[in-house]
C-alpha cells in the first residue's frame, strides 16, 4: 500500500515516514505543499491520503479538493490536526475525509486505517 502524508512541517513529514516503517508492505511519500503533493501522486498513484489542517498557504480541507480534483477522487483520505476543536471531525467528512486523526500520526491509528482498507478486521 502506498501512502501520500501532506504536511508543511518537516519535523511531521519525518514522523510520518518513520510510523510507516514500521509497518509492512507499507510505502509513503511526504509533500510540503498542494504542487508536491500533484507531483507526488503522478510519480506514484497513491492508496491513501493523509492531510494537515494548516498548511503555509492554504489548508487541507481546499488540498484534498485540489486532489479530488486532479484524479483522485476514489481515495481515501484522512486530516490530521493539532488542534483541539469538537466540530472538526463534521467538517472533515463533510470536505470528503473518511476521519480526522491527532498529530502526530500514531502507529496504531495508521494500522487501522489500513486494515480497514484492507477489508480485514484490526
Amino acid at each position: 500500500m502506498h501512502l501520500l502524508y501532506v504536511d508543511d512541517d518537516r519535523i511531521n513529514l519525518m514522523l510520518f515516514e518513520a510510523a510507516c516503517r514500521h509497518l509492512d508492505g507499507v510505502t509513503a511519500a511526504t509533500a510540503g505543499d498542494a504542487d508536491e503533493a500533484l507531483q507526488c501522486a503522478a510519480r506514484q498513484r497513491p492508496d491513501l491520503l493523509v492531510i494537515d489542517l494548516h498548511l503555509d498557504a492554504t489548508d487541507g480541507l481546499r488540498v484534498l479538493g485540489t486532489l479530488r480534483a486532479s484524479g483522485l477522487a476514489g481515495i481515501p483520505a484522512y486530516l490530521c490536526s493539532a488542534d483541539d476543536d469538537p466540530g472538526l471531525q463534521a467538517r472533515a467528512r463533510d470536505a470528503g475525509f473518511a476521519g480526522c486523526w491527532a498529530k502526530p500520526v500514531e502507529p496504531p491509528a495508521l494500522q487501522a486505517a489500513l486494515q480497514a482498507l484492507a477489508g480485514s478486521p484490526p
